[in-house]
């Protein structure tokens, strides 16, 4: 894997702090590995400091390892979609105590700090405590906005901790980076300074979604299921969030009226049991709608040269418009449109550049209706997967995106300006 960044104007020394790093062999978000192996290449000494996650293979205090370049510091805190919110809330804990504390050792020229979640505002300003050191933060989505529309912070007190933390995550920032228009516009509504937010969505891997017709084919012979078939595919986290029940129900309404319909959900999470039992009582499951384990990363550009539309799906709640789904810019580096069911601005990306389509969030038979424009219709699916590959290599490709980030590290580093001034707004 190479890159074409040039080569930046001093190295430095960034501290990267994400809890959750992933390479390419994991089914979930790679953003953190692909911006950091890009920041090497640039000339820049990246620890990335990081956990391992998997219980079969837990180690006391902290491992460190070279990965294409960047030095990953691990420490095992146990975590995955299906711990409840006591556990979660745990983990984060325990991994903020840990990281502030290795992160403030390594004395970085710059500390990146991103979230989800947003305790990783604790360990990045112990890091920088009494120093000048900058600090640039990830705003991955809106917290706590997100958690109390969904109704998961309730409890007044938690609220008030909660706004609390994002205050204080922002306060010592000296940039934002936001993953969406929406999330930099929810930010600059806190009284952070627009002119220190910079936008740098999910990205599209080019390289990663390579595989050819041929190699889409195979993988539909695989299937006596689905042969040749129009194919929806939903890769991606089963969690609350996803509402990938709204699959189901798509499934359900094609039985009857559009029965050579398949709908493929190819992930794990929370929901998954409960994902599976909803399509068994709706007499879609093994039928026209099929249930598989996640694939790493180097394995879904073939899932994706199958489909006909790849879906991405949320709650019916207006504060997840703002999110950045990876399976989006996935799909556009396959070449293949998108059909997602909520407003925002990726609804109007979807719109205005032809890539794709929105659904009713509520009524389904509605929604199968604006998906059958694609699935029937071979020759405005073509054409919505090329301007869907447009976007991908003109807007949204990893490269462009690594260089913007590059330059947010490098203005605020050996060279940074004065850090801007912030006016907390108080939570509602």
């Amino acid at each position: 894997m190479t890159t074409d960044l040039p080569q930046g104007p001093r190295a430095m020394r960034i501290v990267y702090l994400h809890q959750y790093f992933n390479t390419r062999d994991a089914a979930s978000s790679i953003r953190s590995y692909e911006m950091a192996r890009r920041l090497v290449a640039r000339g820049h000494e990246v620890h990335m400091v990081t956990t391992a996650r998997d219980p079969q293979h837990a180690f006391p205090g902290w491992r460190v390892e070279k990965v294409d370049g960047i030095r990953v510091h691990r420490t095992f805190v146990p975590y995955s979609n299906r711990l409840s919110h006591r556990q979660r809330l745990s983990a984060f804990a325990t991994f903020a105590a840990r990281a502030g504390a290795r992160a403030r050792r390594l004395r970085g020229d710059v500390v990146f700090a991103s979230s989800t979640p947003l305790t990783i505002a604790l360990p990045a300003r112990w890091a920088l405590l009494g120093r000048s050191t900058p600090l640039v933060f990830e705003v991955r989505d809106l917290w706590p906005e997100v958690p109390i529309a969904l109704g998961v912070l309730r409890n007044p007190v938690a609220r008030t901790l909660a706004w609390g933390l994002q205050r204080f995550a922002y306060a010592r920032a000296d940039h934002i980076v936001a993953l969406s228009p929406d999330m930099a516009a929810g930010v600059v509504a806190r009284g952070y300074p627009s002119s220190h937010v910079t936008v740098i969505p999910n990205s599209a891997d080019l390289d990663l979604f390579t595989a050819t017709p041929e190699e889409g084919r195979q993988l539909r012979e695989s299937f006596d299921w689905l042969g040749t078939r129009p194919l929806a595919v939903y890769c991606g986290t089963l969690g609350r969030v996803n509402d990938v029940g709204y699959v189901v129900r798509l499934a359900r309404e094609a039985l009857s009226s559009r029965p050579e319909y398949r709908f493929l959900i190819m992930g794990d999470g929370a929901e998954r049991e409960l994902v599976r039992r909803r399509a068994a009582e709706a007499g879609v499951l093994d039928r026209n709608l099929f249930l598989l384990a996640p694939r790493p990363k180097t394995e879904i550009g073939q899932v994706y040269a199958a489909a006909t539309v790849c879906l991405s799906t949320v709650a019916p709640v207006e504060a997840l418009w703002a999110n950045s789904a990876n399976k989006v810019f996935d799909a556009f580096a396959a070449g293949r449109p998108v059909a997602i069911n909520h407003r925002g601005w990726q609804a109007d990306l979807l719109e205005e550049s032809g890539a794709g389509v929105v659904l009713d969030p509520h009524d389904a038979g509605a929604a199968l209706r604006t998906l059958s424009t694609l699935m029937d219709r071979p020759e405005q699916a073509r054409a919505a997967g090329r301007a869907a590959r447009r976007l991908a290599t003109d807007v949204f490709a990893r490269d462009l995106h690594a260089q913007q980030l590059a330059a947010v590290l490098e203005s605020v580093g050996p060279r940074r300006t004065r850090r801007p001034s912030f006016r907390a707004e108080s939570g509602t």
